[in-house]
């Protein structure tokens, strides 16, 4: 097999020059051929166009010249002035190129002007005295020369803003008298007169143009295609008229007869089929090597990726995996394609493993869900477990057909990490935080626990005198004295249970709870800073009482920070029956959500600290740490909801008043969770 490859590949090489040579030939004489014949086309074409240029120069120029004669023929015999008129009326009326005529003095005073009959006169609409400067020109030639002269083209304006171009003749007079006849000459009717014998000149534009290329009159049915254009100069005595042949034929057309059309068409067909040849070993040649770098080029970037790949049969067997999939699970490729169950799922987790990829693999989960992610556990090759998110995809061939599943795992083993740090962090922080409270409540609980601690105190000495005198004492008595301590011990054992409950560090969970069970958990501290101010708390709760899904300590902290500050904000500027601290729990809005408000009848928030108000370690308080509220919005955030501020300035004998509210997510009823939980899809492929 190798050698018949290598046969075709000498036999191919041994082609190449003959393709070569019969390539270059054909173009080599197709070239020639449509070169020369490009070549004669114009040639033929441009000396059509510098014969008719001459030709019609050489018609012009008899023609103007035939014009001077007819004038020098009005001057013989020095004929009277009723003469010349009858015979410049008579030559106006026979040609239609002479517009006027007129005699002037040796001054160039005006003497006698005939116009033409055929319409208007050519200086009706511009006096001839503010155009004739021309023709003064010509007359000084003229006498200096004792010869007809021309003068130089002029343009003359007529009615409705069109116009003619003339020239004026100027003939001085002979036998002894002095002055001039003074002929203006239409040159587009001279030009048309001296073309109308002249046949090649209709497949021609025929003008004279000025030096720069301005057209001044043209001639011809037809336009010229600029392409051809023959200019030849015209003289006259005085003057030197430029005039241009314009072929209306554009460049050669590239198959001008038949036979090169033939010609042609089989150099063109031979040529295309040689080219189609070329240009599909090309194109595979280009496809190869397009195709031998988009495989490098994929496999340079699958290598560099820190995201493992993997890629699945219909049968579930690993087909591909990249470097850092391997890194990832310490297996190389060939161990995890040689394996029939994934190296990598752990021992205990096999069956389950199996049976969500066995559902995958018969087509039970949704389409829609294919691009979700998802996350499970793998096995390093040392047996550590780590957690992985999987992104898959269908892998689909070239044909669209589905052949597999392409997927794309991320480690999270170090984003795990970091969030625990953040939650353990978060707890001492809140810890921190509940000390602190406490800390700042230590002299309300030592007033607290010093009540009932005088009080047993009191009976137990009172106890004790009743026992050293049996004589006196009364089993009643004894029996109410000591029911009297343990009430008091167990009135004390509540305010420290209620401190220790708060302060003590609970693992961070959600949990369903009674709204109300919030609110008792924090009362008991609330109403000892209360009574210490003089402040009245009133408890708003929905009926009935809605449960919410949270982290208790948490909200409880939350509660309490912000009684607090509703209590201490009463403190300074309240009048004391006014001081009156709301905590309302109403449903909030259609979403399924619990608010919760703190009321208090304060002074109000001021602009530039409610701009501040959750700004870390900021503080109105001398003795404050700055992080109560920022700890609550953080604490709220995390569960979904956002905590608001709505304040009113005490101002004109107004009441103020500051309610901070926040929402927390209502906890489903019982058949609503177990539907949710029928309705669940069985599982997911690992």
């Amino acid at each position: 097999m190798s050698a018949d490859r290598a046969f075709a590949n000498r036999r191919r090489l041994r082609r190449a020059p003959l393709w070569a040579v019969l390539l270059l030939l054909l173009g080599i004489a197709q070239t020639l051929l449509v070169v020369l014949t490009l070549n004669y086309e114009a040639a033929r074409a441009q000396d059509q166009a510098e014969a008719v240029a001459t030709e019609a120069a050489s018609a012009l120029r008899r023609e103007l010249f035939g014009t001077v004669q007819s004038l020098q023929s009005l001057l013989w015999g020095d004929p009277s002035a009723s003469q010349w008129r009858f015979d410049a009326a008579e030559m106006l009326r026979a040609r239609r190129d002479l517009l006027h005529l007129e005699r002037r003095d040796d001054a160039m005073a005006l003497v006698e002007a005939v116009a033409t009959p055929y319409g208007e006169s050519p200086f009706r609409w511009l006096p001839r005295a503010q155009m004739l400067v021309e023709a003064e020109a010509a007359c000084g030639n003229a006498r200096r020369t004792a010869s007809p002269q021309f003068s130089r083209s002029y343009f003359v304006p007529q009615a409705a803003g069109l116009g003619e171009e003339v020239i004026d003749v100027c003939v001085p007079l002979s036998g002894g008298a002095a002055g001039f006849m003074v002929a203006t000459l239409s040159l587009g009717t001279s030009l048309e007169r001296a073309l109308a014998a002249i046949a090649p000149a209709r497949r021609h534009e025929i003008s004279l143009v000025e030096g720069d290329g301005t057209r001044l009159v043209r001639e011809g049915a037809v336009r010229g295609a600029g392409v051809y254009r023959a200019d030849r100069v015209v003289d006259l005595p005085g003057v030197t008229l430029q005039l241009r042949a314009d072929s209306v034929e554009g460049h050669p057309r590239l198959i001008p007869n038949l036979t090169l059309a033939l010609v042609l068409g089989l150099s063109l067909a031979l040529t295309a089929v040689v080219l189609l040849l070329a240009r599909d070993v090309r194109r595979r040649a280009r496809a190869e090597a397009a195709l031998a770098e988009a495989l490098a080029f994929r496999k340079a970037m699958e290598d560099s990726l820190s995201t493992g790949l993997r890629a699945r049969d219909l049968d579930g067997r690993i087909t591909y995996v990249n470097p850092a999939f391997c890194a990832m699970v310490g297996f190389d490729a060939g161990e995890l394609m040689r394996a029939r169950t994934p190296p990598y799922w752990p021992p205990e987790q096999v069956d389950e493993y199996a049976r969500r990829q066995a559902l995958r693999l018969a087509g039970e989960r949704a389409p829609a869900d294919a691009r979700e992610g998802f996350e499970t556990v793998f096995m390093r090759k040392d047996g550590e477990r780590f957690p992985v998110m999987i992104y898959e995809a269908p892998l689909v061939d070239g044909g669209g057909r589905h052949t597999g599943w392409m997927s794309a795992v991320l480690d999270m083993s170090a984003q795990r990490r970091v969030e625990e740090l953040s939650r353990q962090q978060q707890e001492r922080l809140q810890a921190a935080a509940r000390l602190a409270t406490v800390g700042e409540m230590a002299s309300l609980l030592s007033h607290e626990l010093n009540q009932p601690l005088s009080a047993i105190a009191s009976y137990a000495t009172g106890s004790l005198n009743l026992l050293e005198r049996p004589d006196a004492a009364t089993p009643g008595e004894v029996r109410q004295a000591l029911a009297r301590i343990a009430e008091q011990a167990e009135r004390a054992g509540r305010v420290i249970k209620s401190v220790h409950d708060f302060v003590r560090r609970r693992e961070q969970a959600h949990e369903s709870i009674r709204a109300d069970q919030l609110l008792d958990a924090v009362l008991p501290l609330v109403r000892l800073q209360a009574r210490k101010s003089g402040t009245r708390v009133e408890v708003d709760m929905a009926q009935p009482v809605p449960r919410v899904r949270c982290d208790r300590t948490m909200i409880e902290q939350v509660l309490l920070n912000l009684t607090r500050n509703g209590i201490q904000a009463m403190e300074a500027d309240t009048p004391l029956a006014e001081r009156m601290l709301t905590l309302r729990v109403q449903p909030a809005g259609e979403r399924r959500r619990v608010r919760f408000a703190v009321i208090d009848a304060g002074p109000g928030i001021g602009d530039e600290v409610a701009r501040k108000l959750f700004t870390p370690f900021f503080t109105t308080r001398r003795e404050g740490m700055g992080l109560g509220l920022s700890l609550c919005r953080t604490v709220v955030e995390q569960h979904g909801g956002a905590l608001e501020v709505d304040s009113r300035r005490a101002a004109d004998g107004r009441p103020g008043r500051t309610e901070f509210a926040f929402t927390l997510p209502a906890d489903a009823p019982r058949a609503a969770v177990v539907r949710e939980a029928a309705a669940g899809v069985g599982g997911r492929a690992d």
